[in-house]
């Protein structure tokens, strides 16, 4: 990034009678911009400054508003791995360099979108294979939180930064892979922009505007406001537990006995929370409007399991919302179900699968299944490559003509077929598969609305559940756990959709 001043600044006297014209964050060296879509670029400067902006033989001329905000539209521009300076002049002339024109995506969500490469199973072979790919690019958004909307936002390690050995370990894992996969296959530079933060509800992610426009998610908000409201109790109440607990540490030293009670923990101030509701929209997707982009990759929902009933609602505000705020119509939006994680009994984490599935109502959106490469006793999974490729899947078969298959199969029917349930299937493509050879996961349950393992097998398109323990089945289930061992697949290697036909 190289700065020309004026010679009115250079002697000293431009202090007082200018300020700098400062680009949007997300302008800065290495920057990737999106191919085929006309390119805003926008920042601050004086009221009633010039601000010219130049980038590939194009120019687009304005004048910082009253409230120093200034804008240009350029035209769009095919893809270009040629790198090129975009330079923006004002009373002062910044010119960034390595630009570059291709394919952008956000990638959002919480710890699992976070998980760098260094944390994956492949960063022995892919951190120093980066090296072959320096048109993929990365920036990273800085955790932040605002109680309104921002117009700017920090970025960690300052600038966008190409793929590389020193580099590419601290990329979003899934975003790297996702990238890598459209690199390659596409042949045009790819930029993620990684905007995440671990452990936050996806409510944190709604814009303002959309929580408040919707009576339902008043909850949210009076679920908050009672954090909010406890909060100096609990203060109270920890100040009282940790004298106490030193209370009782230092007469244990004093009559040298052994003391391993654990201190008590110090509740969270709900001002300083990343959960707060559109906060983390407020911070770090506000500032990043209306950057061109072709769509967004989203892995979250951990933190909200245990709310399935609110989540199909809360997501499908946020996907609205975000494209109400980019203003570039229905971009893809293209999401990970949860993985298989925890208890092999329990069923919080597959309702909040249903309703990640249910959101596939909205247009232009899809869903990468992974309920066979979790880890049960991890929630972080090692293995972001085959995430990033399944959603990569997504991109390329729906946005970039590829023909390719993108999903595993989805249940489409299920009716009683005599002692049994018979499970129809699309998207199977070249055919149902079980590659564990045990057909396992599914259930079924009679009038009682007790499930029970349940035995399967394919025929043709369709799989027959039966189970000796319920002769007389209502319902059918299929990989129906927080942590199930699910054994259908397609031929192409694709898991199928978690299901059931009850409403229970």
């Amino acid at each position: 990034m190289r700065y020309t001043l004026t010679l009115l600044a250079l002697l000293g006297l431009g202090a007082s009678v200018r300020a700098d014209v400062v680009p949007a964050p997300l302008f800065t060296d290495n920057a990737v911009l999106q191919r085929d879509k006309p390119l805003p670029v926008w920042g601050t400067a004086d009221t009633g400054e010039k601000v010219t902006v130049t980038f590939a033989g194009h120019s687009a001329t304005t004048t910082a508003g009253t409230d120093g905000k200034w804008r240009v539209d350029l035209p769009a521009q095919p893809a270009n791995a040629t790198p090129s300076d975009l330079v923006i002049k004002g009373n002062n002339t910044l010119t960034l360099a390595n630009i570059v024109v291709g394919e952008v995506w956000i990638a959002s969500g919480q710890s699992n979108m976070e998980w760098s490469v260094n944390s994956t199973f492949d960063k022995a072979i892919d951190i120093p294979a980066s090296a072959k790919s320096p048109l993929i690019r990365h920036i990273k958004i800085k955790r932040t939180i605002a109680t309104a909307p921002a117009s700017t936002v920090a970025i960690e390690r300052t600038t966008w930064e190409s793929a590389g050995p020193a580099t590419t370990g601290n990329f979003s894992a899934v975003g790297y892979y996702f990238a890598k996969d459209l690199h390659e296959l596409l042949n045009v530079p790819v930029g993620i922009i990684g905007t995440n933060w671990g452990g936050t509800p996806v409510e944190a992610w709604i814009s303002p505007d959309v929580l408040d426009a919707n009576p339902a998610f008043a909850v949210v908000r009076e679920r908050w406001a009672g954090n909010v409201a406890n909060y100096p109790q609990a203060l109270e109440k920890f100040t009282a537990d940790l004298a106490a607990w030193e209370s009782e540490r230092d007469a244990a030293k004093a009559a040298n006995t052994a003391f391993t009670k654990p201190a008590p923990k110090k509740p969270g101030d709900p001002a300083a929370s990343p959960h707060q509701p559109t906060v983390l929209n407020n911070a770090m997707i506000a500032p990043l409007v209306p950057y061109a982009l072709r769509g967004a990759i989203w892995y979250q929902g951990e933190s909200n399991a245990g709310r399935a009933k609110e989540y199909l609602a809360l997501h499908s505000a946020m996907i609205t919302g975000w494209r109400t705020q980019f203003a570039q119509g229905d971009f893809p939006f293209y999401w990970v179900q949860l993985a298989n994680f925890a208890s092999p009994t329990s069923t919080d984490w597959a309702f909040l699968r249903e309703a990640q599935t249910q959101t596939l109502a909205l247009p232009n959106t899809g869903q990468a299944v992974i309920i066979d490469i979790g880890d049960v006793r991890d929630i972080h999974p090692r293995n972001k490559k085959d995430v990033g490729r399944r959603l990569a899947r997504l991109a390329l078969a729906r946005d970039y003509g590829f023909k390719i298959i993108d999903s595993g199969p989805v249940m489409t029917k299920a009716e009683r077929d005599g002692a049994g349930f018979r499970v129809t299937f699309n998207v199977a493509h070249s055919g149902l598969n079980a590659p564990l050879n045990d057909l396992s996961g599914f259930e079924l349950a009679g009038e009682d609305k007790v499930f029970k393992p349940a035995q399967a097998k394919i025929e043709k398109d369709t799989v027959l559940v039966t189970s000796a323990e319920v002769p007389e089945p209502v319902a059918v289930r299929y990989a129906w756990r927080n942590a199930p061992v699910a054994g259908l697949f397609n031929k192409e290697g694709l898991p199928a959709v978690p299901f059931r036909s009850d409403t229970w």
